[in-house]
């Protein structure tokens, strides 16, 4: 797993500004590396469909948000999410931590997260790609730089 020095390093490279997230899991390690940077905002939410307007409202003012949740997040926020990415069309750059994603390719988690993650997205239209296990945190920074000009999502195996 990414270090949250290393994915601060990333992110504000990129531009992010501001970091919306309600941490979980792995994820939920890179946030003290989150609240000390002095480059990046974190910008806590109590719901995912919060983050997502949290970060419409962010970019709507001139900002460079990331949204940073877990795949149950994301299920939870879809209503948020349709409105965000196909009503505004809001370019907005989302890190998922698919829960047991892991576990599960190795036949050791009966958990549905990592079945019905990619299916989600694809339902909602959203491009995603998977952060290998052998890329840095660079790898951050050029998926967030890609195609800047439309929502897409970087999954994260848990």
């Amino acid at each position: 797993m990414l270090d949250g020095a290393s994915v601060v390093l990333a992110l504000s490279e990129a531009g992010v500004t501001h970091v919306v997230w309600l941490p979980d899991s792995d994820l939920g390690t890179w946030e003290p590396a989150l609240a000390a940077s002095e480059a990046l905002t974190l910008v806590r939410v109590c719901r995912e469909g919060e983050a997502f307007a949290m970060a419409a409202g962010l970019w709507l003012g001139g900002k460079n948000p990331a949204v940073i949740l877990q795949c149950t997040g994301l299920f939870e926020a879809g209503d948020a999410l349709r409105n965000v990415l196909h009503d505004l069309h809001i370019p907005l750059f989302i890190i998922v931590g698919v829960r047991s994603k892991r576990m599960h390719d190795e036949g050791r988690s009966r958990d549905s997260c990592p079945v019905f993650t990619e299916p989600i997205l694809n339902a909602w239209q959203l491009p995603f790609r998977w952060l290998a296990d052998s890329d840095k945190a660079a790898a951050i920074k050029h998926a967030y730089l890609q195609n800047s000009h439309s929502a897409r999502a970087l999954l994260i195996a848990e």
